[in-house]
């Protein structure tokens, strides 16, 4: 059996990354095991401006929408998708936007010790943020995704307070930049086919089946 390689390039700050893991995993299951996949998560910055102790969030939506009316209007959608997902998103909750590259600097690491330790700390960022409301700029919640997904919450913390990585993962994000990706999530499948945006669960299942015949026709 061909392993199908998924690259998905992604932010935590994204609902819609949440929304399209939800739905990758739903492909993944409707794949009923006919066709490996080896996952990968890979940084992403929607706004890398923003200070590690991030911006009152409030203000940043009215900055980047306009004004709340518009904001709450654009969020609705989210979380309408959301709910198909069975993901419960409390915007209201989340007190700043913050930056992500620290988040991003552990999700590497967490891959160092598995895929399955890289979903874990990704799924903990994701659900800390849109449904718990945690600041994920700071250290402590990141420790707190750490350990709960399994890591050395000693070592990360040693990590995250030098610049480990901190340059790889920004040139890996300048280099999602250079390869087109302008939006997220974005899924690229065996380096080769790239799928933009939250997709129907039905239509990423239906691509990596594709891929997966050219794979094992060639």
């Amino acid at each position: 059996m061909k392993t199908i390689r998924i690259d998905v390039i992604s932010d935590v700050m994204c609902p819609w990354c949440y929304i399209g893991k939800r739905r990758l995993e739903g492909a993944v299951a409707a794949l009923d095991g006919d066709v490996a996949v080896e996952i990968n998560w890979r940084p992403y910055q929607l706004d890398p401006t923003l200070p590690k102790e991030g911006k009152d969030r409030a203000r940043y939506l009215e900055e980047k929408f306009g004004g709340p009316e518009r904001a709450a209007a654009i969020y609705e959608r989210v979380r309408e998708a959301g709910r198909e997902e069975a993901i419960p998103f409390d915007f209201d909750a989340i007190p700043v936007s913050a930056n992500t590259l620290d988040a991003h600097r552990l999700i590497r690491w967490a891959g160092e010790q598995g895929r399955m330790a890289q979903d874990r700390v990704v799924e903990s960022l994701f659900r800390k943020y849109f449904t718990e409301g945690a600041h994920i700029g700071d250290d402590q919640t990141l420790l707190d995704c750490a350990e709960e997904a399994g890591l050395d919450r000693a070592v990360v913390a040693t990590k995250l307070a030098g610049d480990l990585d901190r340059a790889t993962v920004s040139a890996e994000i300048e280099n999602a930049g250079r390869m087109g990706v302008q939006g997220v999530p974005c899924f690229i499948l065996n380096n080769k086919y790239a799928i933009s945006g939250a997709q129907p669960a039905a239509t990423l299942a239906d691509a990596i089946r594709q891929v997966a015949a050219e794979a094992a026709a060639a």
